[in-house]
């Protein structure tokens, strides 16, 4: 039987890449602002949104209902630079945590198609 993203990845990594992610969101200029609030809600919604993307349990549906990406950001001010920002706070944050090269890749594109996907500007 073939694992699931999330089972190679791991949770412990998965984790730590959406702290590490985080980190970069709080000292950027383009971002920071799109959360005026909670960040560790922020980062809890999205932990769990990618457990459950990768393969994991489905908590964040369980919690949230439908992920409904689009609906939920349309609101933030997404244009190709805070597309190119976020982005870039994703791959400074994929370089810290250890994963095989295919799970990277996977990770990588669904991130870069996910992106583009939500600019609303």
């Amino acid at each position: 039987m073939e694992r699931t993203f999330y089972e190679r990845i791991g949770r412990d990594n998965l984790r730590a890449l959406i702290e590490y992610f985080y980190e970069g969101i709080k000292t950027d200029p383009v971002l920071l602002p799109m959360y005026p609030g909670d960040l560790e809600a922020a980062e809890l919604r999205l932990f769990l949104f990618m457990v459950q993307y990768l393969g994991g349990p489905a908590t964040y549906s369980e919690r949230r209902g439908h992920p409904k990406l689009r609906m939920r950001h349309v609101t933030f001010p997404i244009d190709e630079t805070a597309k190119d920002h976020w982005l870039a706070c994703m791959q400074n944050a994929m370089k810290k945590v250890d994963m095989d090269a295919e799970s990277r890749q996977f990770l990588w594109n669904y991130f870069v198609h996910t992106a583009n996907f939500l600019k609303n500007r």
